[in-house]
């Protein structure tokens, strides 16, 4: 079997370390923070496990929207002046990737299988690896204003149809039922019962980290910076701390993997969609459901430490310093979906947090073998499934580094798309 090098510790890093693990190979995680540390998109994730999640960010018309994002700092999608010529070229295929529907249904028949069985995948390993606690399956409330706002998302809601997604549609009278904390502007809302939760994803991944190591795996605190090839074949992945010789290497490193591509004969365009949460811990208001308000584009949901409030997108690089008058959009917005909440929390009750998505324009992943060294295996770029499609995207992994075939069609994944 081969020495196998993941680099990156995120949810789709350590997935991939199991399954590999499984068949038999020698792996180590090349990773600089701890294992569903804070530094990691994975932690901040809002939680949810949605094979729903097939619609992608782009829509049509986007372009009009553009001075919008560039004005407002803190709308649920923005652009900061400063980074936007390095963005220009990401945003244009990110604009032409949504320009249609035909394209949005595109994208979504390729999502699909990677999403289709994500709970039960995630459930699964979640055992194995002593938390299956963790993982839940008691549906996500969409909840909208009226039945006009659902009517107006017509597009996305009729491609999650073609792709097998079913709901049950709510009333008022039954959304109060099912779900009395909200703020009673809501009257309707859909009810996807196939999605689930991770109801703490950095102690998910830890978990797994620690179920990686168990089956022989080892963790090398350090970043990696390239790669040894020889006469087309990887030698080693350059670190930081020197090389780590290896057969095979997985990049999984999310928003920074773009240079590692580069760096095995793959340009791809991957940007950072900078997301935010905050947690109330001892929130006064108990959901009973995920929610997704449709005014407000954020995810709504009880996690052991608190209720917790994430989303926005905001485009501005790797390196700018946090825009916490985002977070405080957020909390916010949240009075307006819980009346419930508290109207003065105390500092010590609310936590803030901001990581980076890696985010193709087109919203699929780069799954695949690199152009320039077919020892190495790209993925990352999972944007806003990275939770929900990392299960099925370890075991895609694991079938290319053994030379079997996966069992989806990869083409729409490849990182030729981009050239």
């Amino acid at each position: 079997m081969s020495r196998v090098v993941v680099i990156g510790g995120g949810v789709v890093g350590f997935a991939s370390a199991i399954a590999l693990l499984r068949d038999g190979h020698e792996v180590t995680i090349v990773e600089p923070g701890s294992p569903g540390g804070e530094q990691s998109a994975s932690y901040g994730n809002g939680t949810l496990l949605n094979p729903s999640s097939v619609i992608p960010m782009s829509s049509p018309g986007l372009w009009r929207k553009v001075p919008g994002y560039l004005i407002d700092p803190l709308g649920p999608l923005t652009i900061r002046w400063s980074y936007l010529p390095r963005l220009l070229p990401w945003l244009r295929r990110f604009a032409q990737a949504g320009s249609s529907a035909a394209k949005i249904a595109a994208t979504a028949r390729a999502l699909q299988p990677l999403l289709a069985d994500a709970p039960a995948l995630h459930r699964e390993l979640a055992e194995e690896a002593g938390v299956g606690d963790l993982i839940t399956r008691q549906g996500v409330l969409f909840a909208f204003p009226d039945k006009a706002a659902f009517e107006a998302e017509a597009l996305s809601w009729r491609v999650r149809r073609e792709n097998g997604v079913r709901w049950l549609e709510l009333n008022e009278d039954e959304l109060r039922q099912r779900e009395p904390s909200l703020d009673r502007h809501y009257k309707f809302a859909v009810l996807v019962e196939e999605n689930g939760q991770c109801r703490d994803p950095g102690a998910y991944v830890a978990a797994l980290a620690r179920l990686a190591v168990s089956l022989g795996a080892k963790i090398r605190q350090t970043g990696a910076t390239g790669f040894r090839i020889d006469a087309g074949r990887l030698r080693a992945v350059t670190t930081r701390d020197g090389d780590v010789p290896c057969d095979k290497a997985v990049i999984s490193a999310g928003a920074w993997s773009k240079v590692l591509a580069r760096a095995a004969g793959d340009r791809v365009f991957l940007e950072t969609e900078r997301g935010y949460h905050v947690v109330i811990a001892d929130p006064g208001v108990e959901p009973r459901y995920p929610v997704m308000p449709s005014d407000g584009k954020m995810g709504c949901v009880m996690t052991p430490a608190g209720l917790r409030l994430a989303g926005q997108v905001e485009l501005a690089g790797l390196e700018a310093a946090p825009n916490w008058k985002r977070a405080e959009v957020l909390l916010k917005f949240a009075r307006k979906v819980y009346p419930g909440l508290p109207v003065d929390l105390p500092p010590e009750r609310v936590k803030v947090w901001m990581g980076h998505r890696p985010s193709t324009p087109d919203g699929l992943p780069c799954l695949g073998l690199a152009a320039g060294c077919s020892d190495v295996v790209h993925a990352f770029g999972h944007g806003h499934v990275g939770l929900t499609a990392a299960a099925m995207s370890g075991k895609i992994v694991a079938d290319l580094v053994a030379g079997r075939t996966p069992p989806l069609d990869l083409a729409p994944y490849s990182a030729r798309r981009f050239r």
